[in-house]
């Protein structure tokens, strides 16, 4: 098979970018960027090695015994130069499946070899071990499978009318974030706390003792498998010293073998110890399932504080070494693409991120300022590794300074899409107001694009994102999808008969529950297959409080237990609703009959007054109460429809509005809209205003947005577009700050910013050979903006582009 896999790599730039770092971090980082996505076969191979020959009958022990596994037979690599040791597959790039999830055929494996854009690498070996092994023995047995067998008809027309997604048919339930307790805890410690619940279990009073034994056992068993999989990294590192010429790097490769025989069985005390801790971790968690999305470190300045200081103050670490260590760890999140999706979500992926974030600042569990000075080092190796992955973030509280807010513009201001920036005080409202503990609040944050959780605590789960002007396109139709002609949804009268906007609104409210309540359902469903098959023992051992309960992460384990549901298209639907009640029913420049026949022929023959339409009508954005009450009246419909029902975990089903690139496929499954947009094109993102609409300057996006009730959510995501001039000079930055401190006062959750010009941007998708280092703020992600396929490249460059504040 040919390989497509295109590395554009322009060397005057890249000389550039590395100014800071050391030879190691500038060869290591040079690597990761040149090292080709691919798809590896290993873990697959092992798996279903494992499962043609397991007897075992226990579903936690079975999962629990096909970690150990795979990893005491993976491929074990150290790269040449590195600190920190561990890939997912077995070189950088080299990207597991999870059959056991979601089956690739071979159709999909091509697919993913020939898209032109983020494409992974598939050899003809890897295509003939999944036709002769993989393929046979999992075919029909997948999560994947189980959920289009069990779910109803009413689901699957919806879902395939692009009324909403569903991420748990592609991969397993993720969004979890560590907190602090393994860097006080070994895992020998945790083997500890499993057998002292293992001696309290009573059958004769329990009727679930039998079954919490087996979650138990199966957590032990993965506990010693990190472990024995460390000391072979450990053996590894022996091995390649003995061979070694270079004293100094033989003295490295023994100092990783002796932290890899501590770490994680023990403790660590030291810097390095506690972040090569942590890695292992994520590649346990990450090898386990493939959790959607990557595991997080969470809060890394105030975890590794105290290591720093310590040896710092010991002697045995440098600043400069400390850098080099952290930098030693993005270059490991970067060599790991996500894992990649089938069918129509393969073709269309356009992004290798996993999504795993790094909270940076926001507050400690008394309530008190969290930034030190390791926060103002993580910047620096944002700032000077300028990867993709990991996803850096910044969270903002009224306790922590203005000096750390500026020194994350200055590297927003280039252009790189990162650190997005969180109001650390609006996330301890939100997770107060779902019931969470003061403290738990407050050693939360966020991970993914903009999603809140109380880390180490909680499962909080992303079931999918829904898409809000679908239903609204449903309801002009009486329940027809249009676009297949297909009844889908409530037969709620016909939209020439409405005699007021809102007999209107009464229909399209009804249609939001009836097809919130079928999302609902289907996600009821698929919690239990997970509950029931897909146990998750290793990270049950790092979540409180799974082993106090001896039930997995995956079954209400958990102290806290969310499902979320993603509200997409917030500016769409507002501007549509808007539209209708100004120019059909207030003004009557448009009779019912004239506005429909317009939708349905895509505004062909009717220019004019398309263009009424996208002009003349108000606009959510522009701090406009006409429109903005009318967002606030469907969020609030969205909130209460959802909000604290009932999972299958024995958590709420809770909501947040962000769309990552879902916008882009949701605007494909959705014909003309009142608003002005023609037919299959993007919707609007997050809760950004629709592209270009925004006409006011971004005070008044953030007050349009601000209206709002953040609080009730468990995250929002707002992208503001800025020309680089306006950040030119201190007067600039000092704007950006009051900027980000009022719509923080008005407990707006998260802003992030694109700093580039649209002409730059038009350039760049016209000559991608020279931009191949250009970043972009995509969603709750940034990427190369030559990877993003062409509607992607036109929404952002449609983004207004503000000039001042």
């Amino acid at each position: 098979m040919k390989d497509v896999a295109c590395k554009i790599i322009d060397y005057t730039k890249v000389v550039k970018e590395e100014r800071g770092m050391n030879d190691r971090i500038k060869k290591l980082r040079r690597q990761s960027i040149e090292a080709v996505e691919k798809i590896s076969v290993e873990r697959a191979k092992l798996l279903t090695e494992f499962y043609k020959n397991c007897k075992e009958t226990s579903i936690p022990i079975k999962r629990a015994k096909a970690f150990e596994y795979i990893l005491k037979n993976k491929t074990v690599v150290i790269n040449d130069g590195e600190l920190i040791v561990g890939e997912r597959g077995e070189e950088p790039k080299a990207t597991p499946t999870y059959p056991e999830i979601n089956l690739h055929k071979e159709e999909d494996l091509r697919a993913l070899n020939d898209r032109p854009k983020v494409s992974y690498k598939v050899s003809d070996e890897v295509i003939r071990i999944y036709n002769e092994e993989i393929i046979p023995f999992w075919e029909g047995k997948t999560i994947r499978d189980m959920m289009f067998e069990s779910l109803p008809q009413r689901w699957k027309d919806a879902f395939e009318a692009g009324v909403f997604t569903e991420f748990m048919e592609q991969r397993a339930p993720g969004h979890t974030v560590l907190d602090g307790k393994i860097y006080k805890k070994g895992m020998l410690d945790f083997i500890k706390e499993i057998d002292e619940q293992l001696k309290k279990l009573n059958p004769e009073a329990d009727k679930e003792a039998l079954d919490k034994k087996e979650e138990l056992e199966a957590m032990k068993i993965a506990a010693n498998a990190i472990i024995e999989f460390a000391k072979r990294y450990a053996k590894k590192a022996e091995e390649l010293a003995e061979n070694e010429s270079d004293p100094q790097r033989k003295k490295e490769l023994l100092e990783i073998a002796r932290i890899c025989n501590k770490v994680p069985a023990h403790k660590p005390d030291t810097f390095h110890e506690a972040l090569q801790y942590y890695w292992f971790v994520h590649l346990g968690v990450i090898t386990e399932l493939n959790g959607w999305d990557a595991f997080s470190p969470g809060k890394l300045d105030k975890h590794l504080y105290p290591f720093y200081k310590k040896d710092i103050e010991e002697g045995r670490l440098t600043k400069e070494k400390a850098k080099e260590l952290l930098e030693c760890l993005w270059v490991k999140f970067h060599n790991h693409p996500a894992p990649p999706k089938v069918g129509v979500t393969a073709e269309e992926s356009s992004t290798y991120t996993d999504f795993a974030q790094i909270n940076i600042g926001g507050i400690k569990e008394d309530g008190s300022d969290n930034v030190n000075e390791l926060s103002y080092m993580l910047l620096d190796v944002v700032e000077e590794m300028r990867l993709v992955q990991p996803n850096a973030s910044i969270h903002v509280s009224k306790k922590n300074p203005d000096a750390f807010i500026k020194r994350a513009i200055d590297i927003i201001k280039t252009g790189f899409g990162q650190p997005s920036v969180f109001n650390s005080d609006a996330v301890v409202q939100e997770l107060l107001r779902q019931g969470k503990d003061i403290v738990d609040a407050r050693c939360g944050g966020t991970s993914g694009c903009v999603e809140s959780g109380a880390f180490g605590k909680e499962n909080y789960t992303l079931t999918g994102y829904f898409n809000i002007p679908k239903v609204l396109e449903i309801t002009l139709n009486n329940g027809i999808d249009p676009l297949t002609g297909k009844k889908i949804g409530l037969e709620t009268g016909r939209f020439e008969d409405f005699k007021s906007f809102e007999d209107l609104m009464n229909a399209f409210k009804k249609q939001l529950k009836y097809f919130i309540d079928i999302k609902i359902e289907g996600n009821l469903i698929i919690e239990r297959l997970y509950a029931k098959h897909m146990p998750a023992p290793f990270l049950s051992i790092l979540i409180d409080d799974c082993i106090k309960k001896g039930k997995d992460y995956y079954n209400g384990g958990a102290r806290y237990n969310s499902s979320y549901i993603q509200g997409v298209g917030t500016g769409t639907i507002t501007d549509s609703l808007a539209a209708i009640k100004q120019m059909v029913f207030e003004d009557k420049i448009f009779t019912k009959k004239e506005l429909k026949e317009m939708l349905d022929k895509n505004f062909e023959g009717f220019e004019i007054q398309r263009q009424i339409l996208i002009n003349k009508t108000h606009k959510y954005g522009n701090d406009d109460d006409y429109a903005d009450s009318i967002m606030k009246e469907v969020f609030e419909e969205f909130f209460k429809n959802i909000d604290g029902r009932p999972t299958y975990k024995g958590g709420q089903f809770r909501i947040n509005m962000l769309p990552t690139t879902v916008h882009v496929y949701f605007g494909s499954k959705i014909g003309a809209t009142p608003d002005g947009r023609l037919a299959f094109e993007p919707i609007s993102e997050g809760i950004s205003p629709v592209q270009g609409m925004d006409k006011n300057g971004p005070t008044a996006v953030l007050k349009s947005a601000a209206k709002m009730d953040h609080i009730k959510t468990g995250g929002t995501l707002l992208n503001i577009k800025f020309t680089p001039d306006l950040l030119k000079d201190q007067k600039g930055i000092d704007g950006m700050v009051r900027l980000i401190r009022t719509y923080f006062k008005l407990d707006g959750h998260h802003v992030q910013f694109n700093v580039a010009s649209a002409e730059t941007l038009k350039d760049a998708k016209k000559h991608p050979e020279k931009y191949g280092d250009l970043i972009v703020r995509v969603a709750g992600y940034s990427d190369y903006f030559c990877h993003l396929n062409e509607k992607l490249q036109d929404e952002i460059i449609r983004r207004t582009e503000h000039e001042s504040f």
